[in-house]
């Protein structure tokens, strides 16, 4: 089932309008502030210089020489992949974000998920969520690498990866690369995820293919401005990355004293163990806090971080009599 968070008129429809914190995603929830917009952003088809200078960018912010193409969204690449080669066996690491499969199989894919690493050895092609959405797994270089060289085409997500710089794969990359993909997110770390921008790091090869089959204008004029502002402010970046940090070990220390055990998760998400899933976003929802739950796990809710004048109203949720 390809179901998803930020779903929140769902929530509203059963539990009422009004106050809501939508936590059921992983978004910062302090965005990069938008840039003033020329008035071409808006009435002129995008611009390819500033598509291209948008792509340079986003090689300096993820250090690396590779290719890097912008697309609608980490989403876009993830509908894109299953089209560069033709469909064979795909296995996807999980439970991860369904999308991969889902996108895998509607374009003839046999797919499997499985659940360590080696079992993905032999596949056509294979999807690692690095870091895992929604239990916050980290597979080092090493063992990526290892992996990239026993399967056809290796696709690493790092949608997450922005909190974890030092994790990421995309400074190996090289434009001769033709085994693996690199995928990053730009709206969930920077917290604009309706301007629907991402990127794939691929080789020549696959970065040329993937820019043909998104055709011509694949990113918006707003995308392209705001992208390139965002990802040249390393200051912001690193501040950014502290108040994440900070804010994750809080909301960790919320859900311990309500008695639940932290899973894993990234700065922009966490997962906890609680006695029952539905019964304690059920609780969350009476406060208008919207989580997450899964329908692979009776027990694992996942929480998205709230914006600063959100805190109260989540510890009042959380901490509520009668929370599962």
């Amino acid at each position: 089932m390809r179901d998803h968070g930020g779903d929140l008129a769902r929530a509203q429809a059963i539990y009422g309008a009004g106050g809501w914190l939508d936590l059921s995603t992983g978004i910062n929830p302090v965005a990069f502030p938008m840039p003033p917009l020329p008035p071409e952003a808006l009435s002129r088809l995008p611009d390819r210089d500033a598509l291209t200078a948008l792509e340079q960018a986003a090689q300096a912010c993820y250090d690396t020489t590779a290719p890097v193409v912008a697309l609608a969204g980490a989403q876009a690449a993830i509908q894109l992949v299953p089209r560069l080669r033709a469909p064979g066996s795909a296995r996807v690491l999980g439970p991860t974000y369904n999308e991969h499969a889902g996108a895998l199989a509607a374009q003839g894919w046999a797919v499997e998920q499985v659940a360590i690493p080696d079992a993905l050895a032999g596949a056509d092609l294979a999807v690692v969520v690095n870091p895992n959405n929604p239990d916050g797994r980290v597979l080092d270089r090493a063992r990526l690498f290892a992996l990239r060289d026993r399967v056809g085409l290796l696709v690493v997500d790092e949608s997450f990866g922005d909190v974890m710089p030092d994790m990421s794969l995309a400074p190996h990359v090289s434009g001769a690369e033709d085994r693996m993909i690199v995928l990053r997110s730009f709206g969930k770390f920077f917290g604009l995820a309706g301007l629907r921008l991402g990127f794939a790091i691929a080789g020549a090869e696959d970065a040329d293919a993937l820019r043909a089959l998104a055709g011509p204008w694949a990113v918006s004029g707003p995308a392209l401005v705001a992208g390139q502002a965002a990802l040249a402010d390393t200051d912001w970046q690193a501040a950014a990355r502290a108040r994440l940090s900070q804010d994750a070990a809080r909301l960790d220390g919320i859900a311990a004293r309500a008695g639940w055990a932290f899973v894993g998760g990234t700065d922009l998400f966490r997962t906890y163990h609680t006695p029952a899933a539905q019964a304690a976003q059920a609780q969350l929802a009476h406060g208008h806090v919207w989580s997450r739950i899964f329908p692979y796990s009776a027990q694992w809710l996942r929480l998205g971080l709230p914006a600063p004048a959100g805190w109260d109203q989540v510890e009042r949720a959380i901490l509520a009599k009668g929370t599962a």
